[in-house]
């Protein structure tokens, strides 16, 4: 055995994971989408999407909310701030539906936790016995509501949630991005959930039931949580209900403006996943074959260029057949770029641990476990 053995150990680990990860995907998405009769009630909803400054493709994106092929529902944008640039998209937007738009601005907030904040705004104006919680880059389709609140109907669900892709990147920054979330995060989801290895409870896009959310104690005690999607996953779940993730993939949006932005969104994934789950995300150092075999292979190991080869080809071929069926044409056009994010990804590892500094729209805080603290303006970090 050569002493550059040991590094082989995440190449066959990453192996097997990604096998085990594309099967898990395939199986989930082999599973139909739950259909309510067509005669069935169908409850009140309210889509809440909390909205923070002007973004890529927002009024496209938000405008979705208000074409859905649901019977009875409102849609509820929230902004914090009265000078919000959002505020005139979100006033065009009810133009065109003033009979279903409310339009919150509310600068309350519970925590530091600005997106939740947000939500808690909107969640005090809305009527519905239903509340679907969606981001505002979100691109729906027509089905979304009815496909995302269907599992409801099982009294044994607490909360629902459905898949999603990034799309519409612009440059290989934003290309990086989106390989990042599609490659990595959604798939990783997928396994934990199948493999019930991990709670998951992506917030991008969540269902749940008003009584669901009383009887966990709502959402305020989640204000100060980085993770506060998990947060509520894990709630629901010590309720002693489920969390039903729907086989259907929606559309996200990626906007960043540069390379400094997008290495803190990239280290900002990555400590959510550690701040979720320490452990876990410790030991995705396992599961980072790529860099590791071309480590193995620049250091001269025996046999390192077909170790190389072997790490990749699972890498592509287990990336593409799962692209494939979260319908991610633009992942798939950039898989060429694959290896290059997942070496990246071993240094945004890395600085998750590193540093204890999140930044999110501006503002900057400091974590403590899953607790945020906001550093204030001036202050060095």
């Amino acid at each position: 055995m050569s002493w550059q053995t040991p590094l082989l150990i995440p190449v066959v680990c990453s192996a097997a994971y990604w096998l085990l990860t594309a099967w898990t995907v395939s199986r989930f998405f082999e599973r139909p989408v739950r259909v309510r009769p067509s005669g069935a009630r169908r409850p009140r909803v309210s889509l809440i999407k909390p909205v923070c400054g002007l973004e890529k493709g927002l009024e496209e994106n938000l405008a979705t909310a208000l074409d859905q092929d649901y019977p009875d529902y409102e849609v509820v944008y929230s902004v914090q701030r009265p000078d919000d640039p959002a505020l005139a998209v979100l006033e065009r937007l009810k133009a065109r539906s003033p009979e279903r738009v409310k339009i919150v601005v509310d600068e309350a907030c519970a925590g530091p936790n600005g997106r939740l904040c947000n939500i808690l705004n909107a969640t005090r104006r809305a009527d519905g016995e239903v509340l679907v919680y969606s981001d505002s880059d979100m691109y729906l389709s027509r089905s979304y509501l009815e496909d995302v609140t269907a599992p409801l109907e099982d009294p044994r669900v607490g909360v629902s949630c459905t898949m999603y892709r990034a799309a519409g990147a612009s440059w290989l920054g934003e290309t990086l991005e989106l390989l990042s979330l599609n490659s990595d995060f959604v798939p990783a989801m997928i396994f934990a959930k199948e493999t019930r290895a991990a709670s998951a409870c992506p917030g991008a896009s969540q269902a749940i039931r008003r009584d669901t959310l009383a009887r966990i104690g709502g959402l305020e005690p989640m204000a100060d949580s980085l993770v506060e999607d998990y947060d509520l996953g894990v709630a629901v779940e010590a309720a002693g209900l489920e969390i039903a993730f729907v086989p259907v993939v929606e559309r996200t949006g990626i906007d960043l403006s540069g390379w400094t932005p997008w290495w803190r969104h990239q280290v900002y994934w990555d400590q959510n996943t550690r701040a979720a789950n320490p452990v876990g995300h410790f030991f995705t150092l396992l599961v980072r074959g790529v860099p590791f075999a071309l480590l193995y292979f620049l250091l001269g190991g025996p046999g390192g260029f077909a170790w190389l080869l072997a790490a990749l080809g699972v890498r592509l071929a287990t990336f593409s057949h799962c692209a494939r069926l979260l319908g991610d044409t633009e992942g798939l056009a950039a898989v060429w770029l694959l290896p290059l994010r997942d070496s990246v990804g071993l240094a945004v590892w890395a600085a998750s641990f590193a540093s204890r500094n999140v930044h999110w729209k501006g503002r900057v805080f400091t974590l403590r476990g899953n607790k945020m603290v906001e550093v204030p303006s001036g202050v060095p970090f």
